[in-house]
């Protein structure tokens, strides 16, 4: 209930919250996970993510307010992520990484990158884009091998709820997607 209460109900109110108070523009975060979601956090993050590009239908031209999305992948090095996970490990002397799957990857942007990304999009938005960084997809197996070298690896097998490959944007979104040097943009479905 923690992700409905926190992606759906706290979109809902940031949305609110931003139009009563007339903030001129609000960006929100999303992760790859939203991008054909398998899993409820997933939904979520999706579902969030429609909240805010449609919350500039509400704007309309009575509220001075626009949103748009920036979408990435894992922050590196954040709470949750697996680096620290493999690092705490190794320094508990562990002798072995657990791995998932041999053929898994993640996309992976640094904080600065992903904060340097946001403050762009602040300048580039319109409102109801989503934001997506060109950003790298590397194997979980050479993540673990740059951590830990030496280390033996652990198959653990894949859980539920989670995919081999994460996806930034969606197919069904590919007719909207425009490709820029760095980034691409999903335009919104709807004209506002």
């Amino acid at each position: 209930m923690e992700c409905i209460n926190t992606n759906i109900g706290g979109a809902e109110n940031v949305v609110k919250s931003a139009l009563n108070a007339n903030v001129s523009r609000i960006i929100a975060l999303s992760t790859d996970k939203a991008s054909d979601p398998i899993n409820l956090y997933g939904a979520t993050k999706l579902t969030s993510d429609k909240i805010f590009v449609s919350a500039n239908n509400i704007a309309g031209e009575i509220h001075p307010t626009r949103f748009s999305v920036v979408r990435y992948g894992n922050v590196a090095g954040s709470r949750g992520s697996v680096i620290p996970i493999f690092k705490q490990l190794i320094a508990q002397g562990s002798k072995e990484l657990p791995i998932t799957d041999i053929k898994m990857t993640r996309f992976w942007i640094t904080l600065s990158q992903a904060v340097e990304f946001v403050l762009k999009c602040f300048k580039r938005m319109q409102g109801g884009e989503i934001f997506v960084p060109k950003i790298p997809s590397i194997r979980v197996t050479d993540l673990a091998k740059a951590i830990g070298p030496k280390m033996n690896h652990k198959i653990i097998g894949i859980r539920p709820g989670e995919k081999l490959h994460e996806k930034m944007c969606s197919i069904h979104e590919a007719h909207l997607t425009l490709e820029f040097k760095d980034h691409y943009v999903i335009k919104p479905s709807i004209n506002f």
